[in-house]
């Protein structure tokens, strides 16, 4: 089996294949210097974006499928695809803060994986220093290599040393990305790993947390891909159902792993228990013309299936007006730190 890396130039102006134990990538060239990916895995293997038409040059393109295998298409189309990475950053933050309070300002992305949140954020908010945090140096390789393709000098990307510990001299930030982290920390972990990051964010800054599916929703769909009712059961009952009737995760799969994967989502009242014990978070509400957190999540949806979203939406807003409480499929939160400088801070572990 020949690897991604290893294919030679000279193949390149009839197409490649790029061969894994999952399956093969073909990579065929279109006119514009543009890349037809398709993906084709073997038997039994799921691959839900498995075709993308890419302007990333061959080289790059090849590092990702050694990185990422037959997900390339995915990992690629979150910074190209604008209805991707960029729909969920732009509406969930420029919805809490207009985009001129970015300007000069410096940006933690923690947890960026392969870089395309943050080439994202660079593109964005031209003005601002962003900072990616990763703790895996295979996909650090790979967001440097897409900052150095984009000559985006104001993104730099850092390993953390540990799970649990950031990158020395880190510095502190205006403000902070907790972008589809959350929901994949073990509960022990969250209560290490948020407190960490927030100890970095300056007084006043924001903590921007989303993508993050809400633990108690009637039907779990960011791990299993729809089972429901699932997030109310005890975890034994839970995992035995996920190991009989899940596509993704079938067979002798572990509650660990299930967890890792984020099968249990959050809560606001979670997150912000874990803040209140290192400081006062505020949970800020979206800009006027946005509406409340229920408008922001109705707001972001495709039009696909509109009826039914339309429903859920109505749904939550009997319940926030019986009730007081805001509920949302997913969490999309900006929660500021009313700390005053003068007050001490928890010191955080620096290796």
């Amino acid at each position: 089996m020949e690897s991604a890396v290893s294919n030679t130039q000279p193949t390149a102006a009839a197409g490649i294949e790029l061969e894994s134990e999952d399956g093969v990538v073909r990579v065929e060239p279109l006119p514009d210097d543009r890349w037809r990916i398709s993906v084709h895995p073997t038997q039994g293997v799921h691959i839900h974006k498995d075709l993308w038409v890419s302007r990333y040059p061959l080289g790059l393109i090849r590092e990702i499928h050694a990185t990422k295998g037959l997900y390339v298409c995915d990992e690629i189309m979150r910074e190209e695809n604008p209805r991707y990475v960029e729909h969920y950053l732009r509406h969930e933050m420029l919805s809490y803060v207009e985009p001129a309070a970015f300007r000069g300002k410096r940006i933690l992305d923690f947890g960026c994986g392969a870089g395309a949140s943050s080439v994202v954020l660079a593109r964005l908010l031209p003005e601002c220093e962003v900072v990616g945090v990763e703790l895996e140096e295979r996909l650090l390789r790979i967001a440097r290599l897409r900052a150095k393709h984009f000559g985006l000098h104001r993104a730099r990307f850092l390993r953390s040393p540990s799970g649990d510990a950031l990158p020395e001299s880190l510095g502190s930030f205006d403000f902070v990305l907790f972008s589809a982290v959350f929901e994949h920390l073990l509960p022990s972990e969250r209560r290490t790993v948020l407190p960490l990051v927030w100890s970095h964010l300056n007084p006043g800054g924001i903590l921007f947390l989303n993508q993050t599916p809400y633990r108690y929703s009637p039907v779990e769909i960011h791990t299993t891909s729809g089972l429901p009712l699932i997030n109310y059961l005890p975890d034994r009952v839970t995992l035995g159902i996920v190991s009989r009737f899940s596509r993704r995760h079938s067979g002798q799969v572990s509650w660990e792993r299930l967890l890792r994967a984020g099968i249990r989502g959050g809560t606001v009242s979670e997150i912000l228990g874990i803040l209140r014990q290192h400081g006062h978070p505020v949970l800020l509400e979206p800009r006027a013309e946005v509406g409340d957190r229920i408008d922001l999540w109705y707001g972001g949806l495709s039009a696909r299936h509109r009826w039914l979203k339309r429903g859920i939406w109505a749904g939550l807003k009997v319940t926030k007006a019986a009730s007081g409480r805001v509920i949302t499929p997913s969490l999309a939160l900006a929660i500021r730190s009313a700390i005053e400088p003068s007050c001490a801070r928890p010191q955080p572990r620096i290796a």
